[in-house]
């Protein structure tokens, strides 16, 4: 399951096009969140150097093509076949249904099911949904539709060592009576389609507000998840683990018991809508998310979070999330790949690095018209955008804030509401942050190699106070200003040479401060 790739290619991408890295130690070296030091213009020197300096070849991208029907299928097959045993019972002591009895949240199952909480237990072998309903045996818990569709009105559970199979089949989560699926275990769902459902309006839970419960998936420490071919819809409200589509390891405290290693999934071919989160994972590894559909979620479209790592994101179509972000990696979420995606129409930012996500590639997207920027790397150093078209946003092509040794090589940012790159440095002390858990820097530089950086509204790319600013081969047109291109600040001040290096004379700059 491990993507082997991940650690080594990146590794030695990010080493290869990042040389400057050590002169990021002014801000490597500060206190969490404490500013750098700032300089005034005349602090700064330029420097003229070869392109070669600072360019480096295109890095060798995975092979998504690996996670296909074929491979699912394989895994499938190499699950024993035993004969699957299933039954009704409590929920007191399951430990994936942990989460959802503890502090006192086990009220609301017991409202709903009018009774002392039970779940349907996958307890052992391979089962088929068939094989589910026939042990299951009893239309208050599961019931079979004329349609051919199942309902089912308790959590279902894939006890440790078991596995489900859910083929070509339509399976509804009943939302009155608090039905959803936890996997501890093997889950694999085929060409089939699991939907919240109002019992009540016949008809699927549609998104009301964030507080009603609705149907959920999670997929706990030590499960593998396989989704191909499928749709999951209106699913999940704003409640820890519950969010929609989950992939999370347990609490310290249950793990800690437990021992259960980071949890897995592949994403594949599917449609994910309606969900209040449309993905997200916690402390997951290993997950491939792969030529899927995201459309019209609530708060975000796919959100990796919280210490995962050697996550694949690619070939996915993300639009018309609501609230927020089409794709957002936050909080130490390292050593991952997001390449051929398509986010646009978003609430917010199209792709966005948050909280100390670092040692990513970012490559070959397609992200326009959102409201908020294309790319966004927030308190997220030591990360690589690479040939990404940034179109038409609503704000920067590019943020880079408080974010230090970015790499943007070969990007297209044309027609964003402001600037085409901006690196920017902003003091959040203001705000709600947990500045132990989520430290940062006040600190911003980036290499800027290639591309296109064309009819930008406030101009192709502005910095504050970096650390180093280096650029080569930058396309800057078109734009808007009567005035021309104009920089300000640092660059500014060096902007005849600026050009003269780069138009004239093919040569890289580089904007350092000199010290003393």
């Amino acid at each position: 399951m491990k993507h082997h790739w991940v650690l080594t290619v990146i590794t030695a991408a990010l080493t290869a096009v990042l040389p400057l890295a050590a002169d990021a130690r002014a801000a490597e070296e500060l206190k969490p969140s404490e500013p750098a030091p700032m300089f005034e213009v005349e602090d700064y020197g330029i420097e003229m150097t070869s392109g070669e300096a600072i360019d480096r070849p295109e890095p060798e991208l995975p092979d998504a093509s690996q996670y296909n029907r074929e491979a699912v299928e394989k895994r499938l097959s190499e699950r024993a076949d035993e004969r699957p045993d299933v039954s009704v019972e409590r929920i007191a002591g399951v430990s994936a249904l942990g989460d959802f009895v503890d502090e006192g949240r086990a009220r609301e199952w017991v409202i709903r099911q009018y009774s002392h909480p039970q779940a349907i237990l996958v307890n052992s072998g391979k089962a088929t949904l068939e094989d589910v309903y026939r042990q299951v045996d009893d239309r208050r818990y599961m019931e079979r539709n004329d349609d051919g569709s199942y309902i089912i009105r308790l959590p279902l559970v894939v006890r440790p060592g078991a596995t489900l199979e859910i083929r070509g089949e339509t399976l509804r989560l009943s939302e009155e009576r608090g039905a959803f699926i936890a996997n501890d275990s093997w889950l694999f769902v085929i060409d089939s389609t699991i939907i919240g459902w109002r019992e009540k309006a016949e008809g699927p839970a549609t998104y009301q507000k964030k507080s009603n419960f609705r149907p959920f998936f999670v997929g706990w420490g030590g499960s593998e998840t396989f989704v191909l071919g499928s749709e999951f819809a209106h699913l999940g409200y704003n409640q820890s683990k519950s969010y929609g589509f989950s992939i999370a390891q347990y609490s310290k405290y249950d793990n800690s018991k437990l021992q259960r290693s980071a949890p897995h999934a592949w994403l594949i071919e599917s449609t994910f809508r309606d969900i209040y989160y449309g993905f997200y994972c916690y402390e997951a590894e290993d997950v491939a998310i792969v030529n899927n559909t995201y459309r019209d979620n609530i708060v975000y479209g796919i959100d990796p979070h919280d210490y995962s790592s050697n996550l694949l994101i690619a070939g996915n179509h993300v639009f018309d999330t609501i609230e927020k972000h089409g794709i957002i990696i936050s909080r130490e979420v390292n050593d991952s790949w997001i390449i051929n995606n398509r986010s646009h129409d978003n609430g917010l930012s199209g792709i966005v690095l948050d909280r100390q996500s670092s040692n990513n590639v970012v490559a070959h997207n397609v992200v326009h018209d959102n409201q908020g920027d294309g790319i966004g790397l927030y308190e997220s150093p030591d990360n690589l955008l690479w040939g990404n078209r940034l179109i038409n946003n609503l704000r920067n092509g590019i943020r880079v804030r408080n974010s230090t040794n970015v790499g943007v090589f070969h990007n297209i940012a044309a027609l964003n509401g402001t600037f085409g790159v901006l690196g920017q440095i902003k003091d959040l002390s203001a705000t709600d942050r947990n500045f132990v858990e989520d430290f940062y820097h006040q600190a911003v530089s980036l290499t800027v190699v290639g591309g296109k950086l064309a009819s930008n509204a406030s101009g192709p790319l502005s910095t504050d106070n970096p650390q180093y600013i280096e650029l080569y081969n930058v396309d800057m047109r078109f734009p808007r200003s009567d005035v021309g291109i104009h920089f300000d600040g640092v660059l500014g001040a060096y902007q005849t040479e600026i050009f003269d290096a780069l138009l004239n004379n093919h040569r890289a700059v580089r904007l350092t401060p000199v010290g003393d």
